[in-house]
């Protein structure tokens, strides 16, 4: 009896698409907060669960990659990293200008009665490319426990360059430990339709939605304009590259890499997720394991569009008139300093008074935009971090299919 039950359950587990898994889970999980609330909130233990697993794992598996992919390199062989970076930092830059310009079209003005975030922020954007620098430098431990990926590169490329001229017995058992690692990260995303369902519950449980009502102007500009960038900038950079219709491409990353990454709201977890999926697309692996940690780093079209846009309300709130030049300096702000968010505690938010500064708005009032922030963060900070992750992978497998058009 237990097994004739247990049989459809494990085929459908098994066997069953994991985005349908996650459908059925988001669904699940919006209908338990909507019947049975408290269910909701307990429910919410098993996305704790999912994303510190994710958490967990993600920064020893980029260490064992990209300390094995760099070790098992072949001198000639060539890797497409250099074109990925260049689509990264057209990405940041490009969304960064979309921000200015929507800010432009639709000004938006807020209420400044928020409370002050606890929290300091960099004193500009040198203080921002040290933090870059001295995370690249930290200790290699500590940049595990931490996960400080830029560390962990450092120290993982260091580590493959050293190992390649070790013998092929040690090259071999690095190879063998990565793929162990890999699988440990398969089975964790298999419970991904679980998280989800735990996620939404509790998020919808404990949040709602009235807090977002008073700022509806401000989270329409920003996920407009992130929508406009994943739905309208990046297929035409894609289209740039591959040469051919993007859409197919664009979708499939969306819905296999920005799903889990909306309801995580984690870069750094989302990068098992998007070296997976990099692997169902047959893309090249010692191109993938470097870009994906990497973009997770600095590839930050989300973050660049949050800057720019709250810190033009915060301009426009107080009456300052912003000209042309230096809408375009913000914009080269926002884009240096979002590349830099994952190094900055609080990410994207905490960098808004470094670009209020360009206006000289005081840092108290900056603030409080980044408590207006923290307000409307729970679908800001989704969907921003949906756009980070889902490029990551779009562009890594565009710069690859443009090399070798027959991949999937």
């Amino acid at each position: 009896m237990n097994q004739s039950i247990a049989s459809p359950v494990s085929r459908f587990f098994f066997r069953t698409s994991l985005v349908l898994q996650i459908a059925i889970g988001l669904g699940c999980g919006i209908a338990l907060a909507l019947v049975a609330p408290e269910l909701a909130r307990a429910a919410g233990l098993l996305g704790d669960v999912f994303i510190s697993a994710l958490k967990a794992v993600a920064p020893v598996l980029v260490f064992v990659l990209v300390a094995s992919a760099v070790a098992s390199h072949r001198q000639g062989s060539e890797t497409h990293v250099r074109p990925i970076l260049l689509l990264y930092l057209i990405g940041t830059f490009g969304a960064a200008l979309v921000g200015v310009l929507a800010s432009f079209a639709f000004p938006t003005t807020l209420v400044l009665d928020a409370p002050q975030v606890a929290g300091t922020p960099p004193g500009g954007i040198v203080g921002v490319l040290k933090n870059l620098l001295l995370n690249a430098v930290s200790n290699p431990v500590r940049a595990l426990m931490e996960a400080n990926f830029i560390g962990i590169l450092a120290w993982a490329i260091a580590l493959g360059a050293a190992l390649r001229h070790a013998g092929a017995g040690t090259r071999a058992a690095v190879a063998d430990l990565a793929e162990a690692v890999s699988k440990i990260v398969r089975v964790v995303i298999r419970f991904a339709p679980f998280g989800i369902f735990g996620l939404v519950g509790a998020t919808l449980t404990e949040s709602g939605l009235g807090a977002l009502l008073g700022y509806g102007r401000l989270l329409l500009v920003i996920v407009g304009s992130m929508l406009f960038v994943a739905f309208v900038m990046n297929p035409l950079l894609v289209f740039w590259k591959i040469r051919r219709n993007p859409f197919p491409l664009v979708f499939t990353c969306l819905r296999e890499s920005a799903v889990t990454a909306f309801f995580t709201r984690s870069s750094a977890a989302n990068i098992p997720v998007n070296l997976e999926l990099c692997r169902r697309l047959e893309l090249h692996e010692d191109t993938y394991s470097i870009s994906i940690p990497l973009g997770a780093t600095i590839n930050m079209a989300g973050a660049a569009i949050t800057i720019a846009v709250m810190s033009l309300a915060a301009a426009h709130t107080v009456g300052i008139a912003v000209d042309l030049p230096t809408a375009l300096l913000l914009s080269v702000v926002s884009a240096l300093g979002a590349c830099g968010a994952s190094g900055v505690a609080g990410g994207s938010l905490l960098l808004i008074p470094m670009a209020c500064n360009l206006f000289g708005i005081p840092t108290d009032v900056a603030m409080q935009v980044v408590a207006i922030g923290f307000i409307i963060g729970v679908v800001q900070d989704s969907v921003e971090t949906a756009l980070n992750s889902s490029t990551d992978v779009l562009f890594t497998a565009a710069a690859c299919q443009a090399v070798a058009p027959s991949a999937a």
